[in-house]
């Protein structure tokens, strides 16, 4: 026979092992025959068909009815395919019981019914893909006209199948992204790689939809190339990045307004403040005659100290918004960095004093003139400075340095103290506009914080000079405030520097 057979001894009522077999049955399992003679049948096939091999005969011997199966198929020599074996019972002489069972294969042509059967069954599942899907997908041929899309497309979007299909994909996109939507659709097809991006969709209600898409090139027979594109809604998505950059610019505005206003008031704001201050010296020391009271003198002196602080605040206040509102002119001169150095140390000794606290100057001779703002470099300096003294215990000591750097000729200068320090985590709090941070409830001055802002302001304007400013520190072991000027600024020879560029 040209089909693969076997016969199986049925013994007991149950199958048993091959008592014979032809050639192409041998050829089908590539065994010899006496591999295959005395083998149980479900041997010879995989572990997944053997199950189902041997309920198979079963139901033979029992109803003694012709049953068929299908196992794993394979390919012979000439090309042909066995996908289905007949179990056939075969009789003893009484024709009650079943003493054997035939099995012969089906032999198919490759192109033949059952190749038929698994191509449908493959197109029926990738249709239900296709369908189930809850991403819109649109299927177009190399003219744009689109040949198929699913269920959520349509109901996403409000079209019917009939209003889409036939239709050219770009009837779909917005008006004013039409022409590019086109040049697109021909370069994916063209290229044949996957391409992403977004695009707006028109709604059946008249609404548009933002979309990010991604598309691939199918290749079929006859080199018929389409486009399978997946859409998917990101419209809220495009809402909320609106809302956010609008409330962006709003917070921005504010802020420059905050900037502005600040800016503006200076004079409003320091001129009360210098008359307080003036008419309280003028009082303690009496110039226009006796107080009479001694309280009111001690009173003139709690008035004078009160609006210098506040004044100082003001400044910092009024220093940080014009640096924020770009409207702080540097008035750039030569500067002696020693000579700015010791004149701020001496400034700051009394405070010092009063804690029992050292200020030691380590600055290295003969240092060049530096290109700077005076006042902007002096309060900088103070600022720093003033934070260590809040900071330091007493009997403590501060330590300024100011040499240049061997490997890039900048003018590098520290402030170092020993006090509470701060976390590594929170340093950068600390540079922050009022970004003030308590790490230690028990220590010193604690009623004496500042703004906030002798950090941040310091930091701003070491940028302004195209500077920089860097705090190393670690709780409970003081701080070190490093802040470098470039070499540009610097002088190197007998000429002045009017403009450092």
């Amino acid at each position: 026979m040209p089909e693969p057979r076997l016969i199986v001894e049925v013994c007991n009522g149950a199958p048993g092992v091959i008592v014979q077999c032809n050639n192409n049955a041998r050829a089908y399992f590539q065994h010899d025959k006496e591999d295959i003679i005395g083998r149980m049948f479900s041997e010879l096939v995989s572990s997944e068909s053997a199950l189902h091999i041997d309920q198979s005969f079963q139901v033979c011997i029992s109803r003694k009815q012709v049953v068929s199966i299908q196992i794993l198929p394979l390919l012979d020599e000439h090309g042909m395919r066995v996908h289905r074996f007949w179990v056939c019972p075969i009789f003893d002489d009484s024709g009650e019981e079943v003493v054997f069972l035939d099995i012969v294969g089906q032999v198919e042509i490759k192109d033949g019914s059952a190749l038929q059967r698994e191509r449908d069954d493959a197109l029926m599942f990738l249709a239900s893909i296709f369908e189930v899907s809850e991403v819109g997908i649109v299927v177009t041929d190399e003219r744009g006209i689109i040949v198929r899309v699913n269920d959520s497309f349509l109901r996403s979007y409000g079209w019917s199948r009939d209003e889409v299909v036939g239709a050219n994909f770009v009837s779909l996109v917005a008006e004013d992204e039409r022409d590019k939507t086109q040049i697109n659709h021909k370069k994916f097809l063209s290229v044949g790689v996957r391409s992403t991006g977004e695009v707006k969709l028109l709604r059946r209600d008249g609404g548009v939809a933002n979309v990010l898409f991604t598309s691939a090139t199918l290749t079929l027979s006859q080199n018929r190339k389409y486009l399978v594109t997946t859409v998917m809604d990101i419209t809220l998505r495009k809402q909320m990045e609106q809302s956010l950059r609008i409330a962006k610019e709003q917070a921005d505005a504010a802020n420059q307004a905050k900037s502005n206003f600040l800016a503006n008031m200076s004079h409003e704001l320091r001129t009360p403040l210098n008359a307080i201050i003036g008419f309280s010296e003028l009082m303690i020391k009496e110039t226009f005659g006796p107080v009479g009271n001694d309280k009111y003198k001690e009173y003139m002196g709690d008035i004078h100290m009160s609006a210098e602080h506040l004044l100082s605040i003001i400044n910092e206040v009024l220093d940080m918004s014009k640096i924020e509102a770009g409207r702080l002119e540097l008035a750039e001169e030569n500067l002696n960095i020693g000579l700015l150095i010791e004149s701020v140390c001496r400034m700051m000794i009394s405070r010092a004093f009063a804690s029992n606290i050292d200020i030691v100057q380590q600055i290295e001779e003969n240092l060049p003139l530096v290109y700077a703002d005076y006042r902007l470099m002096r309060q900088a300096l103070i600022n720093l400075i003033a934070n260590a003294i809040r900071y330091s215990p007493q009997n403590g000591k501060i330590t300024l340095t100011a040499q240049i750097d061997k490997i890039d000729g900048s003018l590098i200068m520290s402030v170092e103290d020993q006090g509470v320090g701060i976390s590594k985590d929170k340093i950068q709090q600390a540079l922050e506009p009022f970004g003030q941070v308590n790490e230690n409830s028990n220590m010193r001055d604690l009623n004496q914080q500042g703004t906030g802002l002798g950090l941040p302001l310091a930091k701003a304007m070491l940028e302004l000079h195209e500077g920089t400013l860097k705090v190393e520190s670690e709780l409970g072991a003081g701080t070190c405030v490093k802040i470098a000027l470039p070499k540009r600024r610097l002088r190197t020879d007998n000429k002045n520097i009017d403009n450092p560029s």
